[in-house]
């Protein structure tokens, strides 16, 4: 669980990140003279864009949030021109910083380890690669291809395989991802953004911690502060068998519990990657039936 001091030095963080990226010519905003030591806007160029005072704007981003409307936090997304996850996770960590009554604190948890009968049989009816997976990247279920796709990446089967831990600390992962510098970053984003949705989840905390330690990589995107929401995109990978294949990919929340996510893969009819996997289907199915 995140301290309230560190809650506030997240928002401070955050928005000093995008303040740096947006610059007053693209705003068109009026600049205050002066040399820049740094790149980006000022405090008080944010504020004029705001429509709020360089005094209340400063207290926002110090992590002082009492009181301050969604009107306004809407105010300063548009001023840095925050994207919707940038946004939604603005909102989440000022969320954070607000004081409940005691025992009244609505906590999301990040770490749900399985699924329902009824989850799982969706997951079977569906012929291309499907799976569920919680807020801290845990693989937690899976159909039939879409365990013969990524087969056992992971170095022990005790433990649930988890994607940051596979693409930043597993070597194989270069072999698998096509594409694994852009997977990383994303990760780290998605992580980022799912920090902030569950600040009190603490075993969220040890994985950015672990991972923080054992890949210098991974601590560098993570002093970014990028964050990302699944939605769709593509996925490249080499498979050990079947080779090169590419995917689309839909995501959707698991309405029974919704710290989980569906990803459900895309093929092209009659592409390379759909042959691929009805080949991969024809060997997988002997094997499932082993066991």
């Amino acid at each position: 669980m995140l301290p309230m001091d560190n809650r506030r030095a997240e928002i401070k963080t955050f928005l000093a990140s995008r303040r740096a990226r947006v610059t007053p010519e693209e705003t068109g905003v009026p600049t205050f003279g002066g040399v820049r030591r740094v790149p980006g806007l000022r405090r008080e160029e944010v504020a004029f864009l705001a429509g709020v005072s360089v005094d209340y704007y400063a207290r926002i981003e110090r992590g002082h949030t009492a009181g301050v409307s969604p009107e306004v936090l809407d105010a300063i997304a548009g001023a840095l021109r925050l994207d919707e996850a940038e946004r939604e996770h603005l909102f989440d960590l000022v969320q954070a910083t607000r004081p409940v009554g005691p025992g009244k604190r609505v906590t999301r948890n990040a770490a749900s380890s399985r699924v329902s009968l009824s989850v799982q049989l969706v997951l079977d009816a569906i012929a291309v690669p499907a799976f569920v997976q919680n807020m801290r990247g845990d693989h937690v279920a899976s159909n039939a291809i879409g365990r013969a796709l990524y087969g056992d990446p992971s170095d022990d089967p005790t433990v649930p395989f988890n994607y940051s831990r596979f693409v930043f600390l597993n070597p194989r992962a270069a072999d698998f991802y096509r594409d694994l510098d852009r997977m990383k970053r994303n990760n780290v984003a998605l992580l980022r953004q799912a920090v902030g949705r569950a600040p009190e989840d603490a075993g969220l905390q040890k994985l950015v911690g672990e991972l923080s330690t054992n890949s210098t990589e991974f601590a560098d995107l993570w002093a970014s502060h990028d964050v990302l929401r699944y939605r769709s995109g593509t996925k490249r990978y080499h498979h050990a068998l079947v080779g090169d294949v590419e995917f689309g990919y839909e995501s959707f929340e698991v309405t029974s519990a919704p710290d989980l996510l569906m990803l459900v893969y895309t093929v092209e009819p009659d592409s390379p990657t759909a042959q691929a996997m009805q080949l991969l289907a024809n060997w997988s199915v002997p094997a499932e039936n082993t066991h």
